[in-house]
């Protein structure tokens, strides 16, 4: 009996929602997206441009970076990374803190096309001085929104809109079975605030390719 109940819990702790949430490295610059996203105003896309167009968001690449900061505290001792990669033309090696297993398919800009903005997965990041995971990224917890999509759909002009929340008295949008989105009966499919219909996967086979 002992252990079973070993095992039950280290199945339950021993998960990504338990690992992960929390999980803050440090960046080989300081860099603050509260004051670039949140003080400074700066859209998320300038720095992640492929967001909205690729699987990736990507890393932006020092380029970025030097726009501004050919100019700004171009003496900065906390910026001599980002001068050190301009120079010998290296990337700034960045650490992830957003990863999910090799094992599972996902596509940034599927998700930010529809509706689902920026701060349903990543949070507050535009009150973060440094990033931090506040989601588990989970099969559960990207279930849940498979499953009922409306919550977390808004106009896709707004994505990037820290502070937006569903409206209270928002239709709620929710999945039906799963044979609705192998096309069969794609005429059901729930439909997003803007009018376009989706069909967010509930088989294996649309995460796991």
């Amino acid at each position: 009996m002992g252990a079973v109940g070993a095992g039950g819990a280290l199945t339950y702790y021993g998960t990504d929602k338990h690992f992960n949430v929390g999980y803050q490295p440090n960046q080989p610059v300081e860099y603050s997206h509260k004051l670039h996203a949140g003080d400074m105003a700066i859209d998320c896309r300038y720095c992640h441009v492929n967001v909205e167009k690729s699987q990736h968001a990507t890393v932006p690449p020092t380029q970025t970076c030097m726009n501004c900061h050919w100019k700004v505290k171009t003496d900065s001792p906390k910026l001599l990374p980002v001068r050190e990669s301009w120079a010998t033309g290296a990337p700034v090696p960045w650490v992830q803190v957003h990863k999910l297993p090799d094992y599972v398919y996902f596509d940034h800009s599927a998700h930010v096309t529809v509706g689902v903005g920026c701060s349903s997965c990543h949070g507050r990041v535009d009150q973060m001085p440094k990033v931090t995971m506040v989601q588990p990224l989970s099969m559960g917890w990207c279930l849940d929104c498979h499953r009922q999509p409306g919550n977390h759909l808004r106009d896709p002009a707004d994505v990037t809109k820290m502070d937006w929340k569903p409206k209270e008295d928002a239709p709620v949008i929710s999945a039906g079975p799963a044979d609705n989105y192998y096309g069969k009966k794609f005429a059901d499919a729930p439909v997003t605030k803007t009018g376009r219909k989706i069909s967010p996967p509930l088989h294996c086979s649309g995460c796991h390719r």
